[in-house]
């Protein structure tokens, strides 16, 4: 998988090797994101971080994130990098390891693909640099 997780950077068509294309992921996606977003707001290593948050712009943001760095057809992210979306947060690693196992609980939950399950770990792991302690 060669997916680059800087959206001003991302590789096009012609990169090394091929994403995963999903149909319908725009669909599934929030879907995931809807049950990521529940998971969030019920974990009380995470909540107060979403507790000022508007909902609808995460989960959406969330959404072209996912498409996009998964390779969805056509799908673009115009979103905050995540060094601009996260930084002077100070991120815990316990905060990061929590979000996490809500984003895999979603994943589980939606009963996506143990392939595609890891495709989404490798790229939460990727952005770790990207989001601790900023």
């Amino acid at each position: 998988m060669n997916v680059n997780h800087n959206p001003k950077e991302r590789s096009n068509e012609h990169g090394n090797s091929q994403p995963v294309r999903t149909s319908g992921c725009r669909k599934n996606i929030r879907q995931i994101s809807e049950d990521v977003w529940i998971n969030h707001v019920s974990n009380p290593d995470v909540s107060p971080r979403y507790a000022n948050s508007d909902a609808e712009k995460i989960k959406s943001l969330v959404t072209d994130f996912v498409c996009w760095g998964t390779g969805g057809p056509g799908e673009q992210y115009n979103g905050k990098t995540m060094l601009e979306a996260h930084r002077t947060m100070n991120i815990s690693h316990l905060e990061f390891m929590a979000v996490i196992d809500d984003v895999m609980r979603a994943l589980e939950k939606n009963k996506v693909g143990q392939s595609e399950q890891n495709e989404l770990l490798g790229l939460l792991f990727s952005l770790k640099d990207q989001v601790l302690h900023l």
